[in-house]
């Protein structure tokens, strides 16, 4: 059934079947080939269950929040105030890459997202003020991926919500490894743009009075988060409560700023149905690919053969992270997310791991996915902001902020408490 599994599933993302179907199609071919009961005929009461949970309602709304953000103008804002308080630093503009995305993600939850929004705002400052396109490009790309880290996360609620654990407990653990993964990035381009001067661009001085006024538009992106976090935080609110509160405030700061219209509604609302729509089917097929799973005894076999081979539990868990080191290359992250959780988890649960940690550690390597070839989807955003130059200019200038990731995914190994102290000492 292992074979199946791998076979089928590399076999039909080759021929580029969309994910969704092809987790659809593997559950019904687990039910055909492998089950001694009709599995099948649970599919339909399966979908209304799965699609009827509140928890996935925040979905849709923190996609709504992330493209009101970008369609009023409000991330372009943020991206020229942010640039003003840390262009003293060498390598300038690349700092703003990565605090613009650390602060977009805390609102949107989506790496795409992020990324798209700050390439889109960044890539024209970056010629006109003769930056090395790799490193800034690469820049671009990896605090992109902060937006599945640092919550609210869409990929921790899905994860969440496949495992049963608290969404509000994965966003405390990812606070603190997100923003130390932001502050790592911006050292490495620090180091890199001290030891390369030319690499940095054209750096510009601003007086104290410019950062101040840049100020107006910062605190509302702050204090969005604040808000959505905090509410959340202190169990004022669920995940879905905070998210339409969030989309409000929104709306709010949009109309005080002059970015709000019917156009941009619009183009809000299809972008939105649009991203939805993709997430919800790979949810559907993913959890129906988990029942037939569980049903068909794969999970027991699996785990009855890793145990077979005699490995400890920190070796078994490398063997896992070197497994998704691998299969970040070839496949898209979400759907890497939902193919490997209902197998992984569980097994990682009875080493004695803590499940909320282990979440953690795959969206590093998840993050990682984002932005190796060839399916790294964040490279590929990037890459058509830009006015030309190859996409391997791109790849390259991701490689230093890659091995930053393997860093942290050591850090998280070797100290859990990094992504498990504030779900220890915060109660939601």
């Amino acid at each position: 059934m292992i074979a199946f599994v791998a076979i089928g599933l590399l076999g039909m993302l080759t021929l580029s079947i969309p994910v969704g179907i092809v987790l659809f199609l593997l559950g019904i071919g687990i039910d055909q080939f492998f089950s001694a009961f009709p599995l099948l005929r649970g599919l339909g009461s399966m979908m209304w269950s799965t699609s009827n949970n509140a928890a996935l309602i925040a979905i849709p709304l923190f996609v709504l929040l992330g493209e009101i953000l970008v369609k009023s103008g409000i991330a372009a804002r943020t991206y020229s105030a942010l640039d003003r308080w840390v262009s003293w630093l060498p390598g300038g503009l690349v700092h703003a890459n990565i605090a613009t995305a650390t602060l977009f993600s805390a609102t949107s939850g989506s790496s795409v997202a992020t990324a798209a929004t700050v390439a889109t705002v960044a890539m024209p400052q970056a010629e006109k003020l003769g930056y090395d396109p790799k490193l800034f490009s690469g820049a671009i790309a990896a605090g992109g991926t902060l937006g599945i880290m640092i919550p609210p996360s869409i990929n921790l609620i899905v994860y969440g919500f496949l495992t049963q654990t608290s969404i509000p407990q994965l966003f405390l653990a990812g606070l603190v490894p997100g923003l130390l993964l932001a502050v790592l990035f911006m050292i490495i381009a620090a180091i890199i743009c001290t030891a390369a001067p030319r690499l940095g661009g054209q750096r510009r001085p601003f007086t104290m009075s410019e950062r101040v006024r840049a100020l107006i538009h910062l605190f509302p992106i702050v204090l969005l988060f604040t808000v959505i976090i905090g509410s959340i935080y202190k169990g004022w609110a669920t995940p879905t409560e905070a998210a339409s509160v969030g989309v409000g405030g929104a709306l709010i700061i949009a109309a005080l700023f002059g970015g709000i219209n019917r156009s941009m509604i619009m183009e809000s609302a299809v972008g939105t149905v649009k991203i939805t729509s993709m997430i919800m089917l790979v949810v559907l097929g993913a959890s129906f690919l988990n029942f037939t799973l569980s049903a068909a005894g794969l999970s027991q076999e699996l785990r009855a053969f890793l145990e077979g081979l005699g490995l400890g539990p920190l070796s078994m868990l490398l063997a896992i992270v070197l497994l998704y080191i691998v299969l970040g290359f070839f496949i898209e992250t979400l759907s890497l997310m939902v193919i490997t959780i209902p197998i992984v988890v569980p097994l990682v649960v009875n080493l004695g791991y803590d499940p909320i940690w282990f979440g953690i550690l795959m969206i590093v390597l998840i993050e990682m996915a984002l932005i190796t070839p060839p399916v790294g989807l964040n490279l590929y955003v990037v890459q058509s902001a830009r006015k030309g130059g190859s996409l391997n200019e791109v790849m390259l200038g991701a490689i230093p902020f890659v091995l930053t990731m393997l860093a942290m995914v050591a850090a998280l190994i070797a100290f859990p408490g990094l992504a498990l102290y504030l779900p220890s000492v915060v109660q939601p």
